[in-house]
């Protein structure tokens, strides 16, 4: 057997004492039922939500300051309506990642996979942005708009270190139990979304309630997305595959169009995200299935 090959087969025989297939595979339909649930919250809502974009379109909101804006937004005009349809694909994009990727690796194991999905489901709360229109529609409590928020900032935290956590599996990093990493990026988002403060009165042209310290955490998650790349390209040394610069490849158009769709408020911003994130989604996971593929 060659060098890599048996490199590789110690790696699952360890990945598979910590997280068996059926384990995997349960955590996997668990994901396709959360997915499945906030893109059905995100399609009942838009009955009610829709007719009421184009007066909120005539209210003072502020621009949304993200990858979007900085790129393309400044010469565009806002369409609240888009950011609508935008989070409903995230929703819709989220279901059929992690559904692709449960039949895809159903009988493989590949360490790294389970945070590839991690990062998928994460964008589907995305949907619970539409709370912002349905208090134009109902008179909904400052704590429920409130926790709305606090859950989309936690999937967006939990999302972006669930493919850090990939890259550094793949780097060679092996945690004594898969758990504790889970936990651990659980943990971490978790502090982060209930420690930003967020003012539930004022909302950004993406449909996002405005929340404390933006900037510093853009940084910090642009910070880690520039690593979660360079890891994956790095594990082409240690691991002996080209297939990992694909995959670097593909975390980076993963990266680009998530921050694209995150931050679109116009309908050129759909297609400029949902792209790079489809295509960067398929390369990491056909790339992976092709290293464990054998295994």
């Amino acid at each position: 057997m060659p060098k890599r090959r048996r490199l590789e087969q110690s790696r699952v025989n360890y990945y598979a004492k910590r997280m068996t297939l059926p384990n995997r595979n349960a955590v996997l339909k668990a994901g396709i039922g959360v997915s499945l649930a906030f893109l059905l919250i995100g399609i009942a809502a838009s009955p009610m939500t829709i007719p009421v974009y184009a007066q909120m379109e005539t209210e003072a909101v502020l621009r949304s300051e993200g990858l979007f804006y900085a790129l393309f937004g400044r010469h565009l005009e806002v369409r609240l309506l888009a950011a609508h349809f935008v989070a409903l694909a995230l929703a819709l994009y989220s279901l059929f990642a992690v559904a692709f990727i449960y039949f895809f690796f159903e009988k493989t194991q590949a360490p790294e996979i389970l945070f590839v999905a991690f990062f998928a489901i994460s964008m589907a709360p995305e949907t619970l942005r539409m709370t912002i229109p349905l208090g134009q529609v109902h008179e909904i409590p400052s704590l429920y708009l409130m926790i709305a928020s606090r859950v989309v900032l936690f999937g967006r935290y939990f999302g972006v270190l669930s493919l850090f956590a990939a890259s550094v599996h793949a780097a060679g990093y092996q945690s004594q139990r898969q758990g504790n990493a889970i936990l651990l990026i659980v943990a971490a988002a978790l502090f982060i979304a209930l420690s930003v403060p967020v003012d539930t009165q004022t909302w950004d042209s993406s449909l996002a309630m405005l929340s404390g310290y933006a900037s510093m955490f853009r940084l910090i998650e642009a910070g880690i997305g520039f690593i979660t790349v360079a890891s994956f390209f790095v594990a082409t040394l240690p691991r002996g595959s080209r297939e990992f610069v694909f995959i670097g490849t593909g975390s980076a158009l993963a990266l680009l169009g998530r921050g694209i769709l995150l931050s679109a408020d116009t309908w050129a911003g759909l297609p400029a995200g949902i792209v790079p994130l489809a295509i960067g989604t398929w390369l990491m996971c056909t790339r992976l299935h092709r290293i464990y593929l054998w295994l």
